[in-house]
């Protein structure tokens, strides 16, 4: 019970802030042996997630029927990770980047990145200027996410960061984008947990679905609030420290 209660606090804080879920994920299964990882809790940790964004932003969801033309660039923005993400996944070479060295890396290169985009200054915001262009520039930046270590969410605040989008912006664009990525992740996991002969829901599923729903929609709404005042420094200083601190384990 200990156990899924950090992995549902580690989901739900790391999902969507810039810092990488599946590193800090990996880690925790590597090094503390937990028993309880199995791929029917890692999906329905995600799933507790993509419950919480649709709950958080429910209001923009049904705006999206009004402004088509948002969610057909949300949607577009999404697409190529998934895309490629897919084949990573059916291929097995999500498995083979799941290691100590590489995660060191991309904590650390990804997170001196983030320090730099968010040099830049800020003047657009996501009603006036997330066109096509940029909602194609992101979504390619996005697929790099697939590498452990990356963050899915700090990548694409690098990325609308680099177009000058407002920190608050360039979160919710990051949010937005959670929602396919997050609702695929949880079908594709859900469709392989179903056909597992041996598959048996039980109560430690719905706990890691409701705790990582609270954990999440908690991170959500205090990241906004946070992001509003203050820049992502802390963040970086995090990644620097935790990169430099893997690869002292990793090569020394």
């Amino acid at each position: 019970m200990i156990e899924i209660f950090i992995l549902s606090l580690v989901q739900g804080v790391t999902e969507f802030l810039p810092i990488s879920s599946s590193s800090h994920l990996i880690l925790l299964s590597n090094y503390l042996n937990f028993q309880n990882q199995s791929l029917s809790i890692d999906v329905s940790l995600h799933v507790g997630s993509f419950l919480a964004i649709m709950f958080y932003f429910k209001k923009d969801i049904i705006e999206f029927y009004k402004n088509k033309i948002l969610f057909y660039k949300i949607f577009i923005s999404s697409l190529p990770v998934m895309i490629v993400g897919y084949f990573f996944v059916e291929l097995e070479i999500i498995d083979k980047l799941r290691n100590l060295k590489i995660i060191a890396l991309t904590t650390f290169i990804f997170g001196v990145l983030l320090y730099v985009s968010d040099k830049f200054k800020s003047d657009n915001n996501i009603d006036k200027h997330f066109t096509l262009k940029s909602a194609v520039f992101i979504g390619l930046l996005q697929v790099v996410s697939l590498i452990p270590g990356v963050s899915r969410s700090g990548i694409a605040i690098t990325a609308a960061r680099l177009l000058n989008f407002k920190r608050l912006d360039s979160a919710k664009i990051s949010f937005l984008l959670s929602i396919p990525i997050l609702g695929a992740v949880s079908v594709f996991g859900l469709r392989d947990m179903i056909s597992n002969e041996n598959f048996n829901l039980t109560k430690f599923n719905l706990i890691s679905v409701g705790l990582s729903f609270f954990f999440s929609l908690i991170t959500i709404k205090y990241f906004l609030i946070f992001i509003k005042k203050f820049n992502l420094n802390v963040f970086v200083y995090y990644r620097v420290f935790l990169g430099f601190l893997l690869m002292c384990i990793a090569y020394l």
